[in-house]
């Protein structure tokens, strides 16, 4: 649906809202640019979009159906781009993936919101509140934007790395468990996080060469500082996926190792349990002449060498650490 349509001009609001028709006819004044927000529109309502600002038709077919890589696509008249935005769900340690898709050009800008993306009214109330920031025109309104992603991959960073501290104290010091399942589920959401986050760089790095229409150079330095950001925190995700990787083989080898420790209690008890098991099995088949039958004191001789034995072993399995 199309949530807000609005003439700004010179960097403050003309009414509260207006027609599709309205906003190109006053778009076209000098110092004017509309702005037009819709959320998770229908393909007949992004049409109509389509049509009145003479979007290309590929652009259109990609925001109907989102689900794509970010990027910037230049067009004769206008620009296509494609934001992913990350939120860290802290208590379900997974990350909630959003987009965002801008059209842009001299005098008008176009945002189509899918999912838990970033949350383009506050960025309007925001901006409506600097009139002399919103003068600049519809690129800083897609800086604004792509500096509030840029936050929301610092933030969802630092809580995927206190989940990390979480996972290595539990793996190093706590219950002789497997963390597999929680260590895998933990990195296959940063792959995801890294599928939004890597390919933002090259957009932001053509914004910092070459502005495209409905920018004004004002705005390249500013780029410059969000495309440094988000190039730290595809750095800081590289990182934190090998920490996930070490500490997932670390879990398998205590697992291994646990199981090893296992075998040899298990083995040690066996053999321990086999000596009486071996002693009764000799006395107890039953044979007609064994000498032993007629010692006055061999059932005692027998037990004492079962205890003996027994107690032989446990002292040293227990020092070789097998028990």
């Amino acid at each position: 649906m199309i949530v807000d349509c609005a003439v700004y001009e010179r960097g403050k609001r003309r009414a509260e809202s207006c027609s599709l028709r309205q906003a190109v006819a006053q778009m076209r004044d000098e110092h004017a640019f509309a702005w037009i927000g819709l959320v998770e529109p229908t393909a007949d309502e992004l049409e109509a979009v389509a049509m009145t600002f003479d979007l290309h038709p590929l652009a259109v077919e990609d925001a109907l159906h989102a689900h794509q890589r970010p990027k910037l696509e230049r067009y004769d008249d206008h620009s296509f781009l494609v934001f992913k935005t990350a939120r860290y769900v802290d208590h379900d340690e997974v990350i909630a993936l959003g987009e965002v898709l801008l059209f842009v050009g001299e005098g008008f800008i176009i945002s189509v919101r899918h999912g838990d993306a970033g949350n383009m009214g506050d960025i309007r109330r925001r901006l409506e509140a600097e009139p002399e920031r919103l003068a600049l025109g519809p690129g800083v309104v897609v800086y604004e934007l792509a500096d509030r992603i840029a936050d929301e991959f610092i933030g969802a960073l630092g809580s995927v790395e206190s989940d990390i501290d979480s996972i290595q104290s539990d793996v190093f010091a706590g219950p002789k468990a497997s963390h597999a399942s929680r260590i895998f589920n933990l990195k296959r959401e940063v792959l995801e996080f890294r599928q939004a986050a890597n390919p933002l760089i090259d957009p932001l790095d053509e914004l910092m060469r070459i502005l495209p229409p409905g920018f004004v150079e004002e705005l390249q330095p500013y780029f410059r500082d969000v495309h440094d950001h988000v190039l730290r925190a595809t750095q800081r995700l590289a990182a934190i996926d090998d920490l996930l990787s070490s500490a997932l083989d670390a879990n398998v080898a205590q697992v291994s190792m646990r199981q090893n420790e296992d075998m040899r209690k298990i083995s040690a008890w066996a053999a321990i349990v086999s000596v009486p098991t071996a002693i009764a099995g000799v006395y107890g088949m039953n044979f007609r002449h064994m000498p032993e039958l007629e010692w006055r004191y061999g059932y005692l001789i027998v037990i004492a060498a079962i205890g003996l034995i027994c107690f032989g072993l446990y002292r040293n399995f227990k020092r070789r650490e097998w028990l």
